[in-house]
């Protein structure tokens, strides 16, 4: 019985040596360019719903979803989220594709986790995905009328997709380049 645990113990041992092994030496392959694996692509989300999950508090939208705050919510949006998540006119954000997960794209497929998971998330990024922690620019009732904003994003009123649309240029004005 002795060596059967000796051999576990053994195997563990050379399993974890072996990984960083193999992580130490760069034969990990971490270009943004490249398709990560399936098992890759699996273990991060399964990775990130969880810790997600567990952190997120369980606080609840402090914001009603009127036409002024959807509205205020969409202007915010534009400012820090739409140039990768995507607006109605561009709902495919090239930027956004050029990351590895690529950007969820918000118009394309509405965000569906609860709303304090995208408070949380919007509050803190997520390590190594590209999306940043905003709670050092936006505060927290700008991350609840954006958490708003994306809870509500497939029944926007008028307004709120005003804003979200480039102004024309005026008429005789030049075209931007």
């Amino acid at each position: 019985m002795r060596s059967f645990l000796f051999g576990i113990l053994f195997t563990v041992l050379v399993l974890v040596l072996g990984c960083l092994f193999y992580l130490k030496k760069g034969y990990m392959n971490f270009q943004a360019d490249q398709t990560p694996s399936t098992m890759e692509r699996k273990l991060a989300m399964s990775a990130v719903d969880a810790s997600t999950e567990r952190h997120a508090p369980a606080t609840k939208n402090p914001i009603v979803p009127t036409e002024q705050n959807l509205t205020e919510g969409a202007r915010i949006y534009l400012n820090h989220c739409a140039g990768c998540h995507g607006i109605p006119s561009n709902r495919q954000s090239q930027f956004g594709k050029a990351f590895n997960p690529p950007v969820p794209q918000f118009f394309s497929d509405a965000p569906d986790m609860p709303e304090n998971q995208n408070f949380y998330i919007t509050q803190h990024g997520i390590r190594f995905s590209g999306m940043p922690a905003w709670n050092g620019t936006l505060s927290e009732t700008q991350i609840w009328m954006l958490v708003t904003f994306m809870s509500n994003i497939e029944k926007l009123p008028p307004a709120a997709l005003r804003e979200l649309e480039p102004a024309a240029p005026a008429p005789g004005a030049p075209a931007a380049r």
